[in-house]
């Protein structure tokens, strides 16, 4: 390895660094893999590939950076955490291009949500635990206090679907609980991590608090997550990428927490706002639905399954495919070729099962967009329901009450999060209660509180995510008890 200023590129008009950022410093590896452009599969940029060494060393940097940032005082992180997002809402356009380069992001959407998401994630985390209050309570003669220590170093794991959000959302609590990270981004598309390994620099952090490792996740990755000075493991990503990394965890007794995915039912009643849910329905098209919060699974009761579908298809039509740098577009491309022959691969096994494609079904040739795509299955059991797809595909099913509607909701291995469309209060409350999700919206989507708790059940996910949650998981808890003695 070679460490020095670090190698960069030029990516559509913004320097990009590509190497490891590994105990402050630009690290370089013998090995390089490519990063490519969903637009017209145009190369972006050679990016460091870690292997093993590479791994061994962000640890050590790691443990050696997790004494120095551990040390701040909550006001230290919490200014560093805020100093971090100013730097990002200030190269708010650089990051959103970037990203719409590297992965297909809407560029619009990029700028106006995901960038600053990503800055208000930090400045939550540095809001929580400057208002933190230890619990405090008498019991037995004795005064107990619940106190967070920081746990260690962390192994963060993001994934290819909007990696600049997600990885601020993993990083900001590991990082406000007083953890070292080593940041491992996923090969498809690396370059936005990159940018914020810059930033964590420009911010102050000291070397170690922030390391970034570049490279493929069977290489790299798997020698991470097996090392035993790692405290702290937290992956988004596939339920059998997350069973590798669980067996690592459980060797060394490092606790995990996982996002793996979902198959959100949407139930749509008849006393729904038909236009709205109809409307609703078709953007989960959105990202061409590489987004695991979608409710992929349209369930509409069956005395209104002609008026919806009309109302759907009116709304899937009006949808514009085309350049993610255009604001006319509202469906980008997938993200790489493998993910588009994965997807087509699910609608032509549907075919074949007899499932009916209702409308689209195809890539489009001389790109990455697939046609945004509904199935109506001829059984619950069809993979296309019963499997994440992760792409604009949809299924469309029918129910004759209520019961049925949460039987259907709940058919599936997973339960991430899950819609309901319904006039009634009651109704909402009583189905919100009966489907099993970490998440239930209803009437709306998309629409979250930063502190609330998130994560799956089944297999969508181990532990939650949000909030004090989050940052629970990310310390060790402690007990202090001490005799309230007064007449000492």
């Amino acid at each position: 390895m070679k460490i020095g200023m670090g190698t960069r590129q030029d990516v559509g008009g913004v320097s990009v660094p590509v190497d490891h950022l590994i105990g402050g410093s630009w690290v370089s590896s013998p090995q390089r893999f490519e990063t490519r452009s969903p637009m017209g599969w145009e190369h972006l940029a050679d990016i460091a590939r870690g292997d093993d060494a590479t791994a061994d060393a962000a640890v050590a940097a790691a443990v050696e950076g997790f004494e120095a940032w551990s040390a701040f005082s909550v006001g230290e992180r919490a200014d560093a955490l805020h100093r971090l997002a100013d730097l990002i809402e200030a190269r708010n356009d650089d990051i959103a291009l970037v990203e719409t380069l590297d992965m297909g992001f809407l560029y619009e959407s990029m700028k106006q949500r995901l960038v600053a998401r990503g800055a208000l994630n930090f400045r939550t985390y540095a809001d929580l635990i400057t208002e933190h209050e230890n619990s405090t309570w008498d019991a037995k003669s004795m005064r107990n206090q619940v106190q967070r220590m920081p746990a260690g170093p962390a192994v963060v794991i993001t994934p290819w679907n909007a990696p600049f959000m997600l990885s601020t959302w993993k990083l900001a609590p590991a990082l406000a609980a007083g953890n070292s990270v080593i940041h491992k981004p996923a090969e498809w598309s690396p370059l936005s991590a990159a940018l914020l390994a810059e930033l964590t620099l420009e911010a102050g952090f000291p070397p170690g608090a922030y390391n970034l490792v570049q490279g493929i996740g069977e290489e790299v990755g798997a020698a991470l997550v097996a090392d035993p000075r790692v405290r702290r493991i937290t992956f988004t990503g596939s339920p059998e990428t997350a069973r590798h990394i669980g067996r690592a965890a459980a060797a060394n007794i490092v606790p995990f927490t996982a996002e793996l995915g979902g198959k959100g039912p949407f139930v749509v009643f008849a006393d729904a706002d038909l236009d709205a849910a109809a409307h609703r329905a078709a953007w989960q098209f959105d990202d061409s639905g590489q987004v695991c919060l979608a409710g992929t699974r349209l369930l509409v009761a069956a005395e209104i399954r002609d008026e919806f579908l009309e109302r759907f298809h009116h709304h899937a039509d009006a949808l514009v495919l085309g350049d993610p740098r255009d604001p006319a577009t509202d469906i980008a491309p997938l993200a790489h070729p493998d993910h588009r022959d994965r997807v087509h691969g699910f609608v032509e096994r549907a075919r074949e099962a007899g499932d009916i494609v209702v409308r689209g079904g195809q890539p489009i040739d001389g790109s990455l967009h697939y046609q945004p795509t509904l199935i109506e299955p001829v059984s619950n059991d069809s993979e296309v329901v019963q499997r994440e797809i992760f792409g604009p595909v949809l299924t469309l099913q029918t129910f004759a009450d209520e019961a049925e509607a949460i039987a259907l909701a709940n058919s599936t291995d997973y339960g991430l999060s899950a819609q309901i469309w319904t006039a009634s209060q009651s109704r909402a409350e009583r189905v919100g209660a009966a489907v099993r999700a970490g998440l239930v919206w209803v009437n709306t989507f998309l629409v979250r509180d930063l502190t609330a708790p998130f994560g799956g059940c089944g297999i969508s996910g181990i532990g939650r995510e949000g909030g004090d949650y989050a940052l629970d998981f990310h310390s060790d808890i402690k007990t202090l008890m001490i005799l309230d003695d007064t007449t000492k």
